[in-house]
C-alpha cells in the first residue's frame, strides 16, 4: 500500500520535472527565436544600407552616362553630325528654298506686270503723240489754207476791179490805228477803240450794214472776205473781215492774225 501511496507522488515530481524541463526548453527556444529575430533585423539593416548604397551609386551612373551624352550631341552638334540638328536643318532649308522660289515667282509677276505696263503707257504716249502730230499737222495745213485762200481773194478781186486797193473810202478815212508805242499782240485781249465819231468828209459813195453785210460803192463785203485798209498815215494793211456788226466790224490782220475792232460813222449827201 505504501508503495501504492509513493507512485502517485513519484508521478507528480515526475511531471513537475518535466515541466519544468518543458520551460526551459521553451525559455532557449524563445531566446533563439529573439537572437533569429536580432540576426534577421540586423541583415535587413545591412541590407537596406546596401541597397541605398546601391541606388546612389546606379543614380550616379545614370548622371554621368547622360553628361556623357549631352556632352557627345554637343560635340556633335558643333560637328554638325548630330542627327537632330541634321534633321532640322533639312527642314529649314526646305523653307528656305520654298521662301526664295515664291519670291522668284512674285518677282517673275511684278516684273511681267511692270513690263506690260510699261508697253502699255508707252503705246498710248506714242498713240497721243501721232494723234497732236496730225492734228498740228492738219491745224497748219488749214492756216495756211485760209491764207493761200486770203491771198487768192485778194488776187481775184484785184484782177476784177483793176484797182488794186479794193476798199471802200468810208473803211480808209474811218480806220485808226493805235500809237506806234502800244501795238496789239496777238496774245493781248483786244482793246476798244473810243467810239467817237471821226470827222468825216463829203462822201459820194453809199454805204449801209444789211444782214450782217457791207455794202458800199454799189458792192457788198461780207465775212471772211479779203479786204486792205488805209490808216490816217497812208500804211495799208491786208486784213479780212471776222464779223459785221450795226455800228462796227472786227477785222483779223493777216499778217499776224490780230483782232481789231473798227467803229462806223456814216454820212452822205
Amino acid at each position: 500500500m505504501a508503495s501504492t501511496l509513493l507512485s502517485p507522488m513519484v508521478d507528480y515530481y515526475n511531471d513537475e520535472e518535466d515541466l519544468d524541463s518543458v520551460d526551459e526548453d521553451e525559455d532557449r527556444s524563445f531566446r533563439g527565436r529573439d537572437s533569429e529575430e536580432d540576426t534577421e533585423d540586423a541583415s535587413e539593416t545591412d541590407l537596406a544600407k546596401h541597397d541605398e548604397n546601391d541606388c546612389v551609386e546606379i543614380k550616379e551612373q545614370m548622371y554621368q552616362d547622360k553628361l556623357a551624352s549631352l556632352k557627345r550631341q554637343l560635340q556633335q552638334l558643333q560637328e554638325g553630325t548630330l542627327q537632330e540638328y541634321q534633321k532640322r536643318m533639312k527642314k529649314l532649308d526646305q523653307q528656305y528654298k520654298e521662301r526664295l522660289r515664291s519670291a522668284d515667282l512674285f518677282l517673275q509677276l511684278e516684273t511681267e506686270q511692270v513690263e506690260r505696263n510699261y508697253i502699255k503707257e508707252k503705246k498710248a504716249a506714242v498713240k497721243e503723240f501721232d494723234d497732236k502730230k496730225v492734228e498740228l499737222k492738219e491745224n497748219l495745213i488749214a492756216e495756211l489754207e485760209e491764207k493761200k485762200k486770203m491771198i487768192e481773194n485778194e488776187k481775184l478781186t484785184m484782177e476784177l476791179t483793176g484797182d488794186p486797193v479794193p476798199i471802200a473810202e468810208c473803211l480808209a478815212i474811218l480806220f485808226c490805228l493805235k500809237s506806234p508805242k502800244r501795238p496789239v499782240s496777238p496774245s493781248s485781249p483786244v482793246e476798244h477803240l473810243p467810239s467817237t465819231p471821226v470827222d468825216v468828209p463829203s462822201q459820194r459813195y453809199e454805204a449801209r450794214i444789211e444782214e450782217g453785210k457791207l455794202y458800199y460803192d454799189k458792192r457788198w463785203y461780207h465775212k471772211s472776205q479779203a479786204i486792205y485798209l488805209e490808216s490816217k498815215e497812208n500804211t495799208k494793211i491786208s486784213c479780212v473781215i471776222s464779223s459785221v456788226g450795226t455800228n462796227e466790224i472786227w477785222v483779223r490782220k493777216t499778217s499776224d492774225s490780230t483782232k481789231m475792232r473798227i467803229y462806223w460813222y456814216f454820212s452822205w449827201k
